[in-house]
């Protein structure tokens, strides 16, 4: 059995207390020993990793994946990549997700049905680099939806699948069960970013959406939902959504249902893509455009509704549909800072929302999102303080060593260790 001794950590545990130092031991895939008195433990037979005091953290959890997404300026782009090639993007954005610290992804949806499943088949039997992943369905849409391209004189095929009526909405849900998918993905409400339906339209009428939840139960998924407007908020609480993106038009009766769910259910703001498009969006999205379509009020609302559901203790999850232009893969981790400067969240708290409550949405926490005796071995140990600090947490150079299920992806650490005994 592998063993790796991790000496001199400054341990932030994710579990919401103060770092402090440690010895960390690990066994195998997971972590034997956290010593807080340093210097007892035997490091005979391990692979020692002298940390110099440098901070030790869970492994992040992206909470709203989108693997096969990548450089898409307009919501048909997705669908405009041949399979072949969107393959081997959806690899790529695996690896890049593992390289930027992130060793689990909670997908979010899909471009295309096997996507999801056929990367995160490979990545478990050790072929292809990338973090654990939870595969998704592409977002099941309503005509006139989210995710709905064609025109009447022609068809076009996007990144949804477009099911009307139960009947289709089950058909629907069922292929995708059968095809592999851990999650399945419903668009309740429309979005200001698309071409159709705006966000404050809630497009899935609720049979519709309590069929694609029940039938998902029957295979044991989760579901997840796109749900910008107060009712298609409503319309996922009552049906048993598992996680419920965006929210920002919640009203008070909307607030009150998420909070009476809380231990039940998952939010997330997915609000790296909105202030991309703001301050990032340039040569493709104006300011003024960005302003015009509401992304600046997107992002007020979002500041009043999470501040109000952090209070109320509703878990909220980073991830904020990264994969478009204006918000790269890779630059994930700026939701920790989003959530601090956006949504009142402290630094310690964003980090929790990118590790324990992560572990909770990929079904693991009881073993996932700390540094925990007996927990899975996902760490990170960062050239830095992330809670003085948080943008560091975006860079892949801040990450001297990643670790994940015990396995050393990245160690740099010992690397410049070697060379200055060699100096």
């Amino acid at each position: 059995m592998s063993r790796v001794f991790f000496r001199n950590a400054m341990v932030w545990d994710g579990s919401g207390a103060n770092p402090f130092p440690a010895d960390v031991l690990v066994e195998g895939n997971r972590i034997r020993t956290v010593a807080r008195s340093t210097g007892q433990l035997s490091a005979d037979g391990a692979t020692v990793i002298d940390c110099q005091g440098k901070t030790l953290m869970p492994g992040l959890v992206e909470g709203h994946a989108h693997l096969s997404y990548g450089g898409a300026v307009n919501d048909s782009d997705l669908g405009n990549i041949p399979p072949e090639e969107h393959v081997l993007l959806t690899m790529r954005n695996a690896k890049t997700l593992l390289d930027h610290g992130f060793t689990s992804a909670f997908s979010a949806a899909s471009s295309k049905l096997r996507l999801d499943v056929v990367i995160r088949n490979e990545v478990e039997a050790g072929r292809l680099p990338g973090p654990r992943i939870r595969a998704c369905s592409p977002e099941i849409t309503v005509t006139g939806g989210l995710g709905d391209e064609r025109k009447q004189h022609m068809y076009y095929e996007s990144f949804g699948m477009i099911a009307d009526g139960p009947d289709e909405i089950a058909r629907t849900v069922r292929l995708c069960c059968r095809e592999g998918v851990d999650n399945i993905k419903i668009n309740i409400s429309g979005d200001d970013l698309g071409p159709k339906a705006h966000g404050g339209m809630t497009v899935m009428r609720e049979n519709e959406v309590q069929t694609a939840v029940s039938v998902a139960r029957d295979f044991g998924k989760v579901v997840a939902c796109h749900s910008r407007s107060a009712e298609s908020v409503k319309r996922a609480v009552r049906c048993g959504v598992d996680v419920i993106y965006h929210c920002e038009s919640s009203d008070e009766e909307a607030l009150d249902m998420l909070e009476s769910v809380k231990d039940r259910i998952f939010v997330g703001p997915a609000i790296g893509v909105i202030y991309g498009t703001l301050y990032d969006g340039e040569p493709w999205f104006s300011r003024e455009f960005a302003i015009h379509i509401g992304m600046q009020r997107v992002i007020d609302d979002s500041h009043k509704v999470y501040s109000e559901l952090r209070k109320r203790g509703v878990r909220a999850l980073i991830g904020g549909d990264y994969g478009f232009v204006q918000s790269p893969q890779g630059t994930n981790a700026r939701d920790l800072k989003h959530f601090v400067d956006l949504l009142g969240y402290s630094s310690s708290e964003a980090l929790q929302c990118g590790t324990r409550i992560g572990g909770q949405v990929m079904g693991m926490g009881h073993e996932l999102g700390q540094v925990k005796e007996g927990f899975l071995a996902d760490l990170l140990l960062v050239n830095g303080d992330p809670l003085k600090d948080l943008s560091i947490m975006v860079p892949e150079e801040s990450f001297l060593v990643i670790m994940k299920d015990g396995a050393l992806y990245k160690n740099i650490a010992q690397t410049r260790a070697q060379e200055r005994a060699a100096e």
